[in-house]
């Protein structure tokens, strides 16, 4: 009987060398370009066509230096996955110790912030430099658990011989990216990785379900954080005439008066007390609070003078727009989530405008979908809404537009399914 990617993944579980060999004939004869004996799952076989075009080597691990024990700290200490910890730990550690596997936490960038787990295999995986500090980014070791995860921005599990790098086809790697819940945006990746012979499939939906309720804790975090905030914020709005808001240290609001409720403000990357132009609100006031900002409006809604608003879409993972107004008197950025990307990448190739079944056309091939876009759109007017216009969505006509792209097309937004997006990446490549 034939046997199907699908059915290799399973046979991995009855007969894990059988399914290895199988594996390993398909790695050889793809990257040699021989017909192979069955296609590559679709999600590996996309990941080594990322790795051909990228230039990473199958046969030789080359990878960047460590992190120091300095560096690998302060990334602790800065993100939050250092507030899920205890529930990744009891979710994974228990069954991966007895079942020879280790535990891996790796922030958005790739890099190894925490490992524990098996004793012997945490000693075999220093011998493929699966280390604190280590670079598994997708297109410096190729093919992996950790670095492939956070280009598709879902769990992956890479058995034996579908990794790329040969030194890596005696183990098996599932992982699955942490979301910020807030957001949606990436924060890092958990991954249970060991031999090839400890592995099954259902390992997947195992470290997803811990992934999801990491994810869960981390909301609740935010709630909880919000109501202490809010506490804070009544007696100090209550003495208040005018627009004001209480925001936490990231801008989601705590508590309102005079104004609608907006569910973020943008921030500068680093606020400070005294007068500030914000785009959603124009002309403010910040003053610290315990855990926050209080925000007073003035009446002055944006700074005179031209300006420029700079897309920036040269990072697979990171995007921020940037906006510089009042002849460069104020200078304002914010980093977008994966969906904010896609809709303000399609209103800068539309300077025109787009309605929302344009929009939707645009996003999913279907124009009937405007309840979702205008949704979205509303969130994006909360920190942009100085520079964009409605009926139809376009960025304000005295605004310069730049975007800026990343060197290779196949970058361009990947985790994007988006048709507009797809048909720019296909026209770029051909140019």
């Amino acid at each position: 009987m034939p046997i199907s990617p699908t059915h290799v993944t399973h046979l991995a579980a009855v007969d894990s060398a059988r399914a290895a060999r199988v594996l390993s004939e398909v790695r050889s004869a793809t990257l040699s370009g021989r017909p192979a004996p069955l296609a590559p799952r679709p999600v590996i076989e996309e990941s080594w066509s990322r790795m051909l075009r990228g230039g990473v080597d199958p046969d030789h691990d080359f990878r960047s230096g460590l992190l120091s024990p300095e560096e690998v700290q302060r990334r602790r200490e800065d993100t939050r996955l250092r507030h899920v910890l205890p529930v990744l730990r009891d979710g994974l550690l228990a069954v991966a110790d007895v079942a020879h596997h280790i535990m891996v936490v790796a922030d958005e960038d790739g890099r190894v912030l925490w490992r524990e787990g098996s004793s012997p295999v945490l000693r075999k995986a220093d011998g493929t430099g699966f280390e604190l500090g280590a670079d598994w980014r997708e297109n410096v070791v190729g093919t992996n658990g950790i670095g492939t995860p956070v280009v598709v921005g879902h769990p992956v599990q890479v058995f034996a011989s579908e990794h790329f790098v040969r030194s890596q086809t005696s183990w098996t790697c599932t992982g699955a990216p942490i979301k910020d819940p807030r957001d949606g945006r990436l924060i890092g990746v958990v991954d249970v990785s060991g031999p090839l012979d400890t592995m099954h499939p259902a390992t997947l939906a195992w470290v997803d379900s811990v992934a999801k309720l990491a994810e869960a804790r981390l909301r609740e975090l935010h709630l909880t954080s919000l109501e202490h905030l809010r506490a804070v914020a009544s007696p100090v709005l209550a003495r208040l005439t005018g627009r004001a808001l209480v925001v936490d240290r990231d801008g989601w609001t705590a508590a309102v008066t005079g104004m609608p409720y907006p569910n973020r403000i943008a921030l500068p990357k680093s606020p400070s007390p005294g007068r500030r132009w914000l785009p959603a609100l124009g002309l403010c006031t910040l003053e610290p609070l315990a855990g926050g900002w209080l925000i007073r409006a003035a009446d002055q809604p944006e700074p005179p003078g031209v300006t420029r608003i700079v897309l920036d879409l040269a990072h697979p993972r990171r995007w921020t727009v940037t906006v510089t107004a009042g002849g460069g008197a104020v200078t304002w950025s914010h980093e977008l989530s994966p969906r904010h990307a896609e809709l303000l990448y399609l209103l800068a190739l539309h300077r025109s405008g787009r309605t929302a079944a344009g929009l939707a056309e645009d996003m999913f091939g279907d124009p009937v979908r405007t309840v979702t876009v205008r949704a979205e759109m509303s969130r994006v007017r909360r920190y942009l809404g100085a520079f964009l216009e409605h009926r139809p969505y376009r960025f304000c006509e005295d605004a310069e537009v730049e975007v800026l792209l990343p060197e290779s097309p196949a970058d361009l937004l990947p985790h994007s399914t988006a048709p507009a997006v797809l048909g720019a990446r296909a026209v770029t490549e051909t140019e």
